[in-house]
């Protein structure tokens, strides 16, 4: 089940929040927990008993942690290897073996058919920071399991984030309130999420499926990798607001995902507003732990590599998505060493923005690949022409609908909010809010039914992260 499909939208969300509000608040998280396992069940009924039982194993290392202190750290080392090695053999277990297969030259290990459990990278990655912060004595021990399974199993943030760590939600399994503000804001949040997902993501995901095998030529795949790189931010951050948005609802406040990161002037930044979650994750618990940047230059450099190697193979078994890890691990790197300064004094920020957005569509490309073979082949492309009678596919594509949401895309990536912040702090008063609050009481109910009828009206609804 996905947010932006009818049974979510018609059934499955009013259904849960009837029962949520009508129950006695000692009742409404176990609506909500029952709800969500309902919620991963729909799609992932077999795999259910996997999360479940990560659940129940994280539970007790969290009870052993807390009792045991003089031995907390071992019990620590067992838990993380526990959880990664759950996350390792279904997420990586082929690809290893795969590797081992080549080196040998000769089948070592038989491969496996092994279905990816939805969402089992994001939710590993929750209870991990449950875990590493108990030990670190920054959150109380949760000794009831039902409230610890409520925090992995929220539907909200359960297949595609934002990670949410227990320390920012603890308060709030035990006792939260929703007052009509806020639902208002949750529900706001969701219809542009939705809008993001429906109107932007899905047209330009049909446009780049169906370019991508094609032979083209390479102002082509320029306009395929521009595309793509417009769909993935629309897709993620969608069910990011999503996300945000029915937390609200239920009285959950999910940090914030994405912060415009295509209105960066550098990588650095572009690391500091894009999947907040993750890079704060891997800040947190792996490039902070290896030393950060307090062990001199050199050390520094080779903590960012790990860590976004780390980033790369989090995204996928595949040797393409290490390549665009190191790839930004790279460009960080050369950053820290002295092109950052350079970037921060440039008075004309519009090179900046060009050289981030050139990076960013490259590194993109070489993300939407299913082979390092094939990144390779398609960023070459883009900057070695090849030419052929590739334009002969447009026609079939590109249409006034589609010129529409490339170009309300665009402007909504960025342009258009950074105008809207100039316009609020030079004329930031109560009339001002008036009008912007009675126009999106207006745009709000628009955009819900052209998302109805865009979704009535087509079964192309993917979503990206849900791969990972």
């Amino acid at each position: 089940m996905i947010f932006s499909s009818m049974l979510f939208l018609w059934a499955f969300l009013p259904i849960v929040l009837f029962f949520y509000y009508i129950v006695k608040d000692r009742y409404k998280n176990i609506i909500l927990l029952i709800s969500s396992l309902i919620f991963y069940a729909w799609g992932e009924p077999k795999y259910i008993l996997l999360m479940l039982f990560s659940i129940f194993i994280n539970y007790i290392f969290g009870i052993l942690i807390d009792k045991y202190r003089k031995h907390d750290k071992k019990i620590l080392t067992v838990a993380i290897v526990s959880n990664l090695a759950i996350l390792g053999y279904f997420k990586y277990f082929n690809f290893i073996s795969s590797i081992i297969n080549n080196i040998f030259a000769h089948t070592v290990i038989d491969l496996r058919t092994i279905i990816l459990p939805i969402g089992i990278s994001f939710y590993t990655f929750q209870i991990l920071s449950y875990v590493i912060d108990l030990y670190r004595k920054k959150i109380k021990v949760q000794k009831n399991i039902f409230d610890l399974a409520l925090y992995v199993s929220l539907f909200p943030q359960l297949i595609a984030g934002p990670i949410v760590r227990y320390k920012s939600v603890e308060k709030e399994i035990k006792k939260r309130n929703v007052d009509v503000e806020s639902f208002a804001l949750g529900v706001k949040k969701f219809i542009y999420g939705l809008s993001k997902k429906v109107l932007f993501a899905n047209n330009l995901a049909y446009v780049v499926d169906n370019l991508i095998t094609a032979n083209v030529n390479t102002p082509l795949m320029w306009f395929i990798a521009i595309c793509y790189t417009l769909q993935l931010y629309f897709d993620f951050s969608g069910y990011s607001d999503m996300a945000i948005g029915l937390g609200k609802m239920f009285g959950f406040n999910f940090p914030k995902n994405f912060d415009l990161p295509y209105i960066s002037t550098s990588i650095t930044e572009f690391w500091r507003r894009w999947h907040i979650s993750l890079s704060t994750w891997f800040k947190e618990y792996l490039y902070i732990p290896l030393g950060g940047n307090r062990k001199g230059k050199v050390r520094t450099y080779i903590n960012l590599l790990i860590v976004f190697f780390a980033t790369g193979l989090w995204h996928g078994a595949s040797f393409n998505f290490i390549a665009w890890g190191l790839y930004y691990g790279i460009f960080l790197i050369i950053e820290k060493m002295f092109l950052l300064e350079k970037l921060n004094n440039n008075k004309f920020k519009f090179l900046n923005h060009i050289y981030v957005m050139l990076i960013v569509i490259v590194g993109w490309v070489i993300f939407r690949v299913d082979t390092l073979r094939d990144a390779v082949y398609f960023v070459k492309m883009l900057f070695i022409y090849k030419g052929g009678p590739s334009y002969a596919l447009l026609p079939t594509i590109f249409n006034l609908k589609l010129l529409i949401v490339l170009i309300f895309a665009i402007l909504c990536s960025g342009p258009l909010q950074m105008l809207f912040k100039k316009l609020d702090e030079k004329y930031d008063n109560k009339l001002s809010r008036i009008y912007k609050n009675n126009l999106e009481l207006i745009i709000l109910p628009i955009l819900m039914i052209i998302c109805i009828l865009e979704l009535a009206s087509s079964t192309y609804n993917p979503f990206i992260y849900y791969r990972f």
